[in-house]
Formats: structure tokens, C-alpha cells, sequence
């Protein structure tokens, strides 16, 4: 009887043994198919999150672009006021020259018809 105890303690040991030898030969696989089984899942997740990503980074480098463009124009229309400044005076000048040649060319239409006035009174005046 005593033999029948002992033999049925070593094979609940070694049962013992080769079922933990077992899990822990297969303890990397199940590891490796839990590891598989959680990208299968959360792949196509993280891969809509990426596109995601980079069209929002697209837009984004676009709206800085046109920002920093806008800046740039508005800088160089801060700067160009001494061209506004020369533009305003070039045409006031022109302004005051095409009053003067209005005005001379006024004083000599009627200094010509003054003396056309002259010349057709005398005409006039002689031939009767």
C-alpha cells in the first residue's frame, strides 16, 4: 500500500512538473499570439490615427505658410510708404504742371482771339 502512495505522489509530481515544463515551454507563444492578436486589433486604428496626423500637419504647414506670406506682404507694404510718399508727390507735381499748361495755354487761346477779334473789327471796320 505504502508503494501504491508513493507511486501516486511521483506521478502527481512529475504530472505536476511536465504541466508546468509545458506552460512554461508555450508561455512565449501565447505571448507572441496575445502580442498578434492586439495589433491585428489596434493596427488599422493606429494607421487612420497616422493619416489622420499628417493631413492635419498638411493643413497646418499650409495655413503657417500662407500666415507667414500674408506677414511678409504686409512688411513690405509698411516699407514701401516712402515709395507712396515720392508716388503722392510725382503727382501733385504733375497735378500743378497740367494747371500751368492748362492756364498758359487758356492765355493764349484768348490772346489769339483777341487779336483775331482785332484783326476781323479792322477788316470790317476798312472795308466799309
Amino acid at each position: 500500500m505504502e508503494d501504491q502512495e508513493m507511486q501516486l505522489k511521483v506521478r502527481r509530481v512529475s504530472d505536476k512538473f511536465t504541466e508546468s515544463m509545458y506552460v512554461l515551454a508555450n508561455e512565449p507563444s501565447v505571448a507572441l499570439y496575445r502580442l498578434q492578436e492586439h495589433v491585428r486589433r489596434s493596427l488599422p486604428e493606429l494607421v487612420q490615427h497616422k493619416s489622420d496626423m499628417q493631413s492635419w500637419e498638411e493643413q497646418s504647414q499650409g495655413a503657417i505658410y500662407s500666415v507667414e506670406y500674408a506677414c511678409s506682404a504686409v512688411k513690405s507694404m509698411t516699407n514701401s510708404s516712402l515709395y507712396f510718399k515720392n508716388i503722392d508727390s510725382l503727382l501733385r507735381q504733375a497735378i500743378s504742371m497740367k494747371e500751368q499748361i492748362s492756364s498758359s495755354q487758356g492765355r493764349r487761346k484768348r490772346a489769339v482771339d483777341a487779336s483775331a477779334l482785332k484783326e476781323g473789327g479792322e477788316k470790317h471796320g476798312s472795308g466799309m
